[in-house]
């Protein structure tokens, strides 16, 4: 008997150890990351992969060490505070988003639960400043003060001829707003005149829009790509397109997706570095303590394709300064 009992004790241990380590789950609660966009969901999503692929590269791995929950408005902004509700009744650990509205949302649900925010232009309310954000905000902004003024720069360069551009923007985004009015000078050194369109975020009207910028015979276009605009980027492309008027866009996405140019901060690339601040604040590290991080380095794309259905020649001057050309 006492044999008997040493072999099956023995076969117990060996067969445990047989077990792959992988397929062993790690010791206490594995942590959960809230993802929340004003954006519909599609697949693949260059952002979401960016923000896996940080993770990744720091060491977590999609349902063995770490959770994410995904919710998506829809482009329909009324929908963020629910959404934001559910994730904080979830009780996640850390919150990943792109927009101030979802921000806002979410503080109106909770005070408490960390932000990382990944490529928000308008930070004002949801930090006490840059260096020290004192809150339960914190993460990556894609806005320079000099942006606007360098995009018209570039688009004047392409389309010398041009007296009139306009600026497409949501009606709520009142840091591209704040851009809008500091291009004001190099508009005027250009001799442009810099109008703005504003998109609105309940009721957005595209196709009116665009009946303005033809009955204006404004020559060229910036867009500015959060709420409306972004969401309906692929009818703001066609109308672009079908009126033959060269834009210049913040996001390279625009251009991947039928754009002229692009100038901006590589927003894939800020949900990517959004996973170093998810992975301090689970660690222990406070949202207070982490400053909001600005780009460093911004990107000029150019579709060549696009330059063609449009009757658009890129200068080569311009064309040897981009960083990435499709042609």
């Amino acid at each position: 008997m006492k044999r008997s009992t040493f072999y099956i004790a023995l076969g117990a241990v060996l067969f445990a150890l047989s077990i792959p380590v992988d397929a062993q789950q790690p010791a206490g609660r594995v942590p959960t990351i809230g993802f929340l966009t004003t954006g519909a969901e599609t697949s693949p999503n260059p952002y979401v992969e960016a923000l896996r692929q940080g993770l990744h590269d720091l060491g977590y791995v999609e349902g063995k060490n770490i959770h994410i929950e995904y919710r998506y408005a829809g482009g329909k902004a009324e929908r963020l505070p629910e959404l934001a509700q559910e994730l904080v009744r979830l009780k996640v650990d850390v919150l990943v988003t792109g927009a101030a509205s979802v921000v806002r949302a979410t503080k109106s649900a909770t005070s408490t639960l960390p932000i990382v925010v990944t490529n928000i232009g308008d930070l004002s309310g949801l930090v006490a400043s840059l260096a020290r954000p004192g809150g339960n905000v914190t993460g990556l902004t894609h806005i320079s003060a000099e942006l606007v003024g360098k995009r018209l720069e570039l688009l004047k360069e392409v389309v010398p001829k041009i007296s009139r551009v306009a600026f497409l923007k949501s009606d709520d985004a009142t840091a591209a707003k704040a851009m809008f009015n500091d291009a004001q000078g190099t508009a005027k050194a250009l001799a442009v005149q810099f109008q703005l369109l504003e998109v609105n975020v309940k009721n957005p009207d595209i196709e009116g829009t665009f009946r303005v910028i033809v009955r204006e015979r404004i020559g060229a276009l910036i867009t500015e790509s959060s709420g409306p605009v972004g969401f309906h980027r692929k009818r703001v492309l066609e109308l672009v397109e079908q009126n033959r008027i060269p834009a210049m866009h913040s996001e390279q996405e625009w251009v991947n997706a039928g754009g002229l140019m692009s100038y901006g901060a590589n927003r894939v690339d800020l949900y990517r570095r959004a996973a170093v601040y998810v992975d301090k604040i689970l660690k222990g590290a406070k949202p207070a303590d982490l400053p909001v991080e600005q780009p460093i380095k911004f990107d000029l794309i150019i579709n060549l394709k696009a330059a063609k259905q449009i009757g658009v020649t890129i200068p080569p001057n311009v064309l040897a300064r981009a960083d990435k050309v499709i042609r």
